[in-house]
């Protein structure tokens, strides 16, 4: 039971990494201090996703899975709701890429706003 738990939790920081990485730039908007922390993050996620990369979060949470007695992701809320964000069904290198490109642009336009507000004043 807390083998389990314990991989869930590692599933959860999976997905808050991702989010913060993708998402993270609103946050450094109000908190500028947080851009020391989001955009390492950004090239982590980044150099992941281009390099194809195993993120060490994965093995981990396998690890635990495998250790709590578990053989997949089928075995309640998280692994049905979140295993599909994080490891989508027919994931390649194009789309993996892509995901590289989304997360690449996604904070050079919240980082390119952070900038033109700022000279702004």
């Amino acid at each position: 039971m807390l083998l389990s738990l314990a991989a869930d939790a590692v599933l959860l920081l999976h997905l808050l990494f991702i989010a913060f990485a993708l998402l993270g730039g609103v946050l450094v908007l109000r908190w500028h201090w947080l851009a020391w922390l989001h955009l390492p993050a950004v090239l982590w996620a980044v150099t992941v996703e281009s390099l194809q990369w195993l993120c060490p979060l994965t093995p981990l949470e396998n690890a635990l899975r495998q250790a709590a007695g578990q053989a997949g992701y089928s075995a309640g809320f998280i692994e049905h709701y979140l295993l599909p964000i994080i490891y989508p069904a027919g994931l390649t290198h194009a789309i993996q890429l892509g995901l590289a490109a989304l997360v690449v642009l996604a904070n050079l336009l919240l980082y390119g706003f952070l900038l033109w507000r700022r000279r702004s004043r």
